[in-house]
């Protein structure tokens, strides 16, 4: 029998290690992934098979990847101007979307830290001074577009600061708490404080201050805080609205298995469960079963009208719970391979590319430690670069099919194969600590297929030998 082994690109090779375990922080002013709003109304926990988005997407999402924008931390001077040189690097890397991380500026009253959280605005249509100026704002965006990048940018529609323009001009706009009067604070974080959805003139302002970006900045879409936690109808109001205006990517801060009806609205949503799910797996050992179930569950509910968010970091997870190497060590790595490849679109998080081992502050100025290495970038751009030109990748594609691939015993591997006409995707993952070897059981696959981390081309049946080392993982496309 013939033998393929896995080879580890030189690329990547030392960022598998598990980074050191840093004692883990106090909880987040806005934390996002332990609070959560009480719902008014039950969630139904059994979705219909029906199309769930009622929008239909702009073409370029099913093909997209997101890049997340840590203005602040990005560089030294922390503005636009200086993440503006970065974005050649990323556009070689094959980065598509750029997501601004709130640009609005940030309210003074009962902040956090000595800058204060970005998630809790002073005024929804102007820039935080930290970054520059609207016109600065501009000039990125449209040298953005130039190179090739769609934009978004984070909308925090929920809440807002204490000393958000509307607490003067507009009072009403806020939830009072019953006894005192006072504004209500949003999920006991008192940096910020609800807004009143009820009100019809909060809700027409709101819309209001979300079209002032696309028509004055030509931005490409938002990405919505904590989703979920505004009511749904406003969201369908406020697409149906900017519709009109320009047709936009909408992705929400909400698990799609958690609240699958925001898939009604949304063109895409996190994947919250996933990354809890794989956390405890690596930490704490498991089924792989159980990992393929659910992902095969997320597959269910959404279909192909709506997309998932993979990540392994964000802007969140690496503040409060750690780096992806404090979350998952050796396992990083392969986890990412599946946010690419898997349903779904992929994030990469600023300084992923470093990679980045360190706990970025979140109210304080903490730069991302550059030494103009970027070790990871090749991975992603391999990455990057298999999902843009292979249409078996493609995300709300209906044509595109997914399919488990049997094996002989492996019960920590991962394999499945990715498909649209003749053009395929073969993925196989080690979650496990010990080495896997392995046959793809008769009548699955045959041909010749390419290894993208190496450019082997690999003939492939159903007496290839394939090994895998521990946590490692090996794709292949045809």
């Amino acid at each position: 029998m013939k033998k393929v082994l896995w080879l580890l690109p030189a690329l990547c090779a030392c960022h598998l290690l598990i980074a050191q375990v840093k004692p883990k922080k106090a909880a987040p002013a806005k934390p996002k992934t332990v609070v959560q709003k009480a719902v008014t109304k039950p969630v139904n926990k059994t979705p219909s098979n029906s199309k769930m988005n009622i929008f239909s997407p702009a073409p370029w999402i099913s093909n997209t990847d997101v890049y997340e924008v840590n203005v602040r931390q990005y560089t030294k001077d922390g503005n636009f101007f200086a993440f503006r040189k970065e974005m050649p690097r990323l556009r070689a890397m094959g980065v598509s979307t750029l997501w601004f991380m709130p640009i609005t500026p940030i309210a003074q009253k009962n902040k956090k830290g000595s800058l204060g959280s970005p998630y809790a605005c002073s005024d929804y249509t102007s820039i935080n001074p930290e970054f520059g100026t609207l016109e600065d704002f501009k000039m990125l965006v449209k040298d953005a577009h130039e190179q090739g990048f769609k934009v978004i940018i984070d909308w925090v529609a929920n809440h807002t600061g204490w000393d958000h323009v509307w607490t003067v001009s507009h009072p009403e706009y806020y939830e009072k708490e019953p006894v005192t009067g006072e504004f209500k604070i949003a999920s006991g974080m008192d940096d910020i404080i609800e807004l009143d959805f009820r009100n019809k003139e909060m809700r027409r302002a709101m819309i209001d201050a979300m079209k002032y970006w696309v028509q004055e900045c030509d931005i490409d879409g938002f990405r919505c805080d904590l989703a979920f936690w505004v009511e749904l109808d406003f969201w369908i109001e406020a697409r149906k609205e900017l519709e009109t205006v320009k047709k936009l990517f909408w992705l929400a801060e909400c698990d799609g298995i958690d609240h699958y009806e925001y898939l009604k609205v949304f063109d895409a949503a996190y994947s919250w469960t996933w990354m809890h799910k794989t956390t405890a797996f690596y930490k704490e050992g498991g089924s792989v079963q159980e990992l393929r179930d659910l992902l095969t569950r997320y597959d269910t509910i959404a279909g192909n009208t709506s997309a998932r968010l993979w990540f392994t970091t964000n802007h969140d997870e690496n503040s409060w719970n750690g780096t992806e190497y404090e979350k998952y060590g050796e396992a990083a790595a392969a986890l990412a391979v599946l946010s690419f490849t898997w349903n779904g679109i992929p994030l990469i998080y600023s300084g992923q590319e470093l990679p980045n081992h360190n706990r970025l502050k979140f109210f304080e100025k903490d730069e991302i430690k550059w030494d103009g290495e970027y070790r990871m970038a090749g991975f992603f751009s391999t990455l990057l670069s298999l999902r843009k030109n292979n249409p078996a990748l493609r995300s709300g594609n209906p044509e595109v099919q997914t399919k488990w691939i049997p094996t002989t015993e492996a019960p920590n591997l991962l394999a499945y194969r990715r498909k649209y006409q003749d053009r395929e995707v073969l993925v196989f993952l080690n979650l496990g600590k010990e080495a896997v070897q392995f046959n793809i059981q008769p009548g699955e696959v045959d041909g010749s297929y390419l290894n993208v981390f190496t450019g082997e081309s690999v003939n492939l049946h159903e007496k290839t030998e394939l090994q895998i080392p521990a946590w490692g993982y090996l794709v292949f496309e045809k």
